[in-house]
């Protein structure tokens, strides 16, 4: 669900990016009157396997498309909602300037899409009611389930608003979200049941590890396990199983290919949409997740429903970009962290 440039135009990209770098602003002083020395380091680690989990996209059946993890609603169930932006926040700037996932231009609107919906929508009016706090029972995985599809049925919504808004694309408005919210639809329901996998590993081996339960204080290697755990789990997802992700289109390009007839719309002609194109080329050392003087690495080519995926596709480019991009996501977020660990140090 990662929009690209073309869908906007500069009024509705800069708006976005006006209210994501508010949100952002507003996260980051309540991370700060809450930080303890648990919270950073969950932070980098959870944005390194956010990172490697959304690199692996899953085929959805009968569709000829596929989905990834937005990972939107398993940071805030672990770190809380603020934090939970911050880090999403990081994990999709990596994914625009160093690997061209998703446009410059359109990085707010991914932002608010992917972030704002599951920290500060999905969580604490569906997640958390439905839950009541429990984790790893079937209320818990119920509770997920359909936090994450409303969150994703959200974004979507938002893609197609802020598409509409735009003006630029022919995408008729009923045709795009009559495609977009039923694929999302299933997408949500996979979300929802890897998030809920994901708490009950962490409630099982270390349950103070879950929001709101950071501002307990704790011995700090009692968090050694999950971390551990979760480093584990991105070196194997981003190195090895990303070689099994499905060459289909993902939600958003089979539902502009389902209404254009192609999957990707035609870019603008004015000077920001191609001055941010040249620079996203300059900036992103492993474009579409592999080597630039690989070109089969770099972009494999997408299948359609009729053609059968052959799995796995090993690529050194993509194991490398798994690994290397989990790695800056997770200095970049340990930074802000101990940013704003420093800056209440100092207050």
């Amino acid at each position: 669900m990662h929009m690209a440039d073309a869908l906007i135009n500069p009024a509705v990209g800069g708006t976005m990016w006006l209210v994501t770098a508010g949100l952002i602003a507003y996260c980051a002083r309540k991370v700060k009157q809450t930080m303890n020395d648990r919270l950073v380091p969950m932070m980098g680690v959870l944005g390194a396997f956010i990172f490697a989990a959304m690199m692996i996209n899953f085929s959805i059946p009968g569709t000829g498309s596929s989905g990834h993890l937005g990972g939107g609603l398993i940071l805030t169930i672990l770190l809380g909602p603020y934090a939970a932006f911050l880090v999403i926040s990081s994990v999709l700037v990596v994914q625009a300037f160093f690997f061209a996932d998703g446009g410059l231009l359109a990085l707010g609107c991914n932002i608010f899409n992917l972030g704002f919906f599951p920290a500060f929508i999905a969580y604490p009016f569906i997640y958390r009611v439905i839950a009541r706090d429990e984790y790893g029972t079937l209320r818990a995985w119920i509770a997920a389930i359909v936090a994450a599809v409303v969150g994703l049925q959200l974004g979507a919504f938002g893609v197609v608003l802020e598409t509409k808004a735009s003006g630029i694309s022919e995408l008729p408005f009923s045709a795009f979200v009559l495609l977009m919210q039923p694929i999302h639809l299933a997408i949500g329901i996979v979300e929802g049941l890897a998030t809920a996998a994901v708490v009950a590993f962490v409630a099982h081996a270390r349950p103070e590890a879950l929001f709101p339960a950071q501002a307990v204080v704790e011995p700090r290697n009692s968090m050694r396990p999950v971390l551990i755990g979760l480093l584990i789990a991105t070196v194997i997802v981003g190195g090895a199983a990303s070689w099994f992700a499905s060459t289909h289109p993902d939600g958003l390009e089979w539902s502009i290919a389902k209404v254009s007839g192609k999957e990707e719309v035609s870019g603008t002609e004015d000077n920001l949409h191609k001055g941010l194109g040249q620079l996203q080329e300059k900036t992103a050392f492993l474009p579409d997740y592999g080597f630039k003087s690989t070109e089969t690495e770099a972009a494999p080519a997408e299948q359609t429903a009729a053609e059968p995926e052959q799995w796995p596709t090993i690529s050194a480019g993509t194991s490398v970009s798994g690994i290397v991009g989990g790695l800056i996501t997770l200095g970049l977020t340990v930074l802000i962290g101990f940013a704003l660990k420093a800056r209440r140090a100092g207050v």
